[in-house]
Order: C-alpha cells, then structure tokens, then sequence
C-alpha cells in the first residue's frame, strides 16, 4: 500500500475508505486475485463513522470501488480531480465475462430471498452461466452491529468457492463480507455487490448500461418504487455537507 495514498494514480482515501480510482476491468482484476471487494452507495456511507462494524469493513476492505457517483463528483468538483466512477453493475458485467470468474464454477451466491435467488439463475443461465440451486445462500434478516452466521460459514467450508458473490442491501452486505473474511478461510474472492445482479435479473427494475454510465440508476429505482427509494436517496442527501466538512478525515477516530 502506497505511503501516501492520496496521491496515488490508482487510489484516493476518501471519507478514510481507500477507493480504488482506475479504471473496472482492472478493478476485475484484483477483485478476482481475492479480498473483500466493497461497492458503497451514497445512502449507506452516511453512515461512516456512526456504524462502527460497517465503518470497519469499509476500512478495511481489499477493494473498495467508486460506486456513488454523488460522492465521486463531490470529490472532483472539491479535489479538483478526476476521479472515475466505476459502479457495482459494471463490475459484475465485466467479471462475469472474464474467463478467471470461470464462467460461475467454484461460486456461491448469497441471496436475498427465493424469488431473487430464481430469477438469478435464471438470468445467469441466459448468458451461459449454469449454477445449481445448491450453489446459493438464502441469507436471513441480519440484525445492526457485527453479523454472526454460523450456517453460513459451515455451508461456505464444505463448498469451498474460489468467489463468493454477496447480493444483498447496501450496509448489510459489508459487514456481511468482513464476517466471510473473518470466519471462512476457503472464500478468496468475496464480491458484495448489491442490486447489481437484480437489475440485471430483473428481481429489481432493469437498469440499462446506458443509464448506468450517466448516474441515472437512483432515477430508475426511485420511479419503479417511490414511496421505498425516495427516502432512502434523500437520506444519501446528507453526504453533501459530509464530504464538504470532512472527506478528508479519518474514520479510525470517528467522522
């Protein structure tokens, strides 16, 4: 890890995350070498510095990517920067087509709940990416704080996965991954990646390439269910005077 990090190519400390900064197929790359790949989204970063378990896995996450594209041109227009955006839905497009993910052999899919679970490999098997139900996890409601899944971790030693891909909510799936890292020493890669993999299923709204590259994906959430992704991406409001006052701290002491 680069002394000063700041002024690395490839990477920025920002709000005390270390962000990788190239460009997705590398960021593939190294996300399928192992390590805990993190996707943060604006409504969850808010809360850095106040959930101390999500705070940790961020901070100490293998990969963190520049999913928030509010925090991103936050940081450019304050940094004077050029800071590229590379999004949760574009990392898993990419990585399912690199031929290291093994077209989905040696994978186990942590899952929100049956319906995403079928949709998924229904979707997978679309693109040539046959996995057997076996290969997923049905991942209960977790609690706040640090998550603890025995079951989990029994169903992950006796599959033995090169990747684990966590598609679960944003402030869940991080503390989640950390607990994967922590307890489970056959996973190498582990990938929380978020809706992305129901945009594309069609579990949640689809969202197009297209609007994905303009930032556009809170747009098309917020018109499929207004009443459930409305608040939650006025609450990702509240980065604005975060990243203005302190994108530069660290979150070891607190933002």
């Amino acid at each position: 890890m680069p002394e000063n990090e700041s002024s690395s190519t490839l990477w920025r400390t920002i709000l005390g995350v270390r962000f990788f900064a190239g460009h997705a197929d590398e960021a593939v790359r190294l996300g399928l070498a192992g390590g805990l790949v993190v996707v943060p989204a604006a409504p969850a970063l808010v809360n850095l510095g106040t959930d101390a378990e999500y705070t940790r896995a961020l901070t100490t996450a293998d990969l963190a990517l520049t999913d928030s594209g509010l925090m991103v041109m936050l940081w450019n227009l304050l940094e004077r920067d050029r800071v590229i955006r590379t999004s949760g839905l574009e990392y898993l497009v990419l990585m399912l087509k690199n031929p290291g993910f093994e077209q989905g052999r040696g994978t186990v899919w942590i899952m929100p709940g049956e319906t995403a679970c079928a949709k998924a490999c229904t979707w997978l098997a679309s693109q040539g990416i046959a996995i057997a139900r076996d290969d997923c996890y049905l991942a209960p409601i977790y609690g706040p704080g640090r998550i603890d899944d025995p079951a989990l971790a029994r169903f992950l030693e006796n599959k033995k996965p090169r990747q684990v891909v966590v598609a679960l909510g944003g402030g869940t799936q991080e503390r989640l991954g950390l607990f994967i890292r922590e307890n489970v020493a056959t996973a190498t890669g582990i990938h929380c990646i978020g809706a992305a993999l129901g945009f594309l299923s069609g579990d949640q709204v689809r969202i197009p390439m297209w609007a994905d590259a303009l930032v556009l994906g809170w747009l098309f959430r917020c018109l499929s269910a207004p009443g459930k992704f409305l608040p939650r991406y006025l609450v990702a409001l509240r980065l604005i005077p975060l990243m203005i006052k302190q994108r530069h701290a660290s979150c070891s002491g607190g933002l």
